[in-house]
């Protein structure tokens, strides 16, 4: 006879209701029931609905195509716009999450900050000079990154309990750090040669390993990366992300000169966005950086996890059906951002 058990309180609601359901197989089936049908019993019963996993397939296929039109086509000013407005919805469920540490975060002075970083990458300028557009933002991020503490803790200072005011100060410039720099690394890259197809490269490598890593994961994963912080990712499912990260990144390389100029028939690249001929890098190099940018990916995943396990919720938000929030959908991106353009600002300055 099974005796009951509390519980683990470190799980979320739905792990929780799979350990429940496993428990009551455990004690109440009939002994005829072997232990490969409770399994299957068990696995059933805590896999997603349908209705869940058509949601984030319909999102995608509606949001995808908008997405690289925007960032193949658009001038630089509208991506700035776009990067702005991303970030700051970001932001907002972030310091959202912030609540449940107890911090009462700067929510109007982060957004005016945030605002006023992105205003200033939209102006474009140094666009036509990529050596002297890397230098400027070099410039911008280093001051930005430098003032944003003494502007968070001097209007911190204001408030009447200053216990609040370090953990509002801290939270307020964390968001800036962890979440507009990477966007506006984004803006950035797309003003240097070959901007546009760099950009492309960067989002497909990173969409091909997170649907590798959800589909393998969910189908073989066995071994726990993670329990603690994400206890469905697996290392068969990063080993799966990395896998097609990489063969994406190869295609993309390897076949740039016709990419390109398949873009520029039709009108959705520049010339100066697309990359030809002596261009292309080696693909030596080029794997190597795939699997940075993967690994990047990968614990950006992992460290949006953390908060939210702390937080005690499953999404930061629900503006994307069936992905959650927009921290959910780009938590991966804005660890992969900065690595891609440390890579293309330091081709840049060669």
């Amino acid at each position: 006879m099974h005796s009951w058990k509390r519980p683990d309180e470190n799980l979320n609601h739905e792990e929780q209701r799979a350990q429940g359901k496993a428990f009551l197989c455990d004690s109440l089936c009939p002994l005829w029931l072997n232990s490969p049908v409770r399994a299957k019993i068990v696995s059933a019963t805590s896999q997603p609905k349908p209705t869940s996993l058509l949601k984030r397939i319909a999102t995608a296929v509606v949001l995808i195509p908008i997405v690289l039109a925007l960032i193949l086509r658009a001038p630089v000013p509208v991506v700035a716009v776009i990067a702005a407005a991303v970030a700051l919805i970001t932001i907002h469920e972030f310091l959202k999450l912030t609540e449940s540490y107890g911090v009462q975060p700067l929510r109007l002075p982060t957004y005016i900050f945030v605002g006023m970083f992105f205003l200033l990458l939209a102006f474009n300028v140094g666009n036509e000079k990529p050596l002297l557009s890397t230098a400027i933002f070099v410039f911008c991020l280093g001051f930005a990154a430098a003032v944003a503490p003494f502007l968070a803790l001097t209007i911190a200072m204001r408030r009447a309990e200053q216990r609040s005011g370090y953990p509002a100060a801290a939270a307020s410039v964390f968001a800036f750090t962890y979440i507009a720099l990477p966007m506006g690394m984004l803006v950035q890259l797309r003003q240097q040669w070959a901007g546009a197809f760099y950009l492309l490269y960067l989002l497909l490598v990173v969409w091909a390993g997170d649907i590798f890593a959800y589909f393998v994961g969910k189908s073989m994963g066995r071994r726990l990366m993670s329990p603690r912080i994400s206890p469905k990712k697996t290392w068969e499912g990063a080993a799966a992300s990395l896998a097609a990260s990489v063969g994406v990144g190869w295609l993309l390389f390897h076949f740039a000169l016709p990419i390109s100029s398949a873009l520029l028939r039709v009108g959705l690249i520049e010339r100066r966005d697309g990359l030809f001929g002596l261009e292309q890098p080696a693909l030596g190099p080029v794997i190597l950086l795939t699997i940075a940018l993967n690994i990047a990916a990968q614990l950006g995943d992992l460290v949006e996890s953390l908060i939210k396990r702390g937080a005690g919720v499953k999404d930061s938000g629900a503006i994307l059906p069936g992905h959650g929030g927009m921290l959910d959908r780009i938590d991966a991106l804005l660890f992969a951002a900065p690595v891609l353009w440390f890579y293309t600002a330091w081709r840049v300055m060669q």
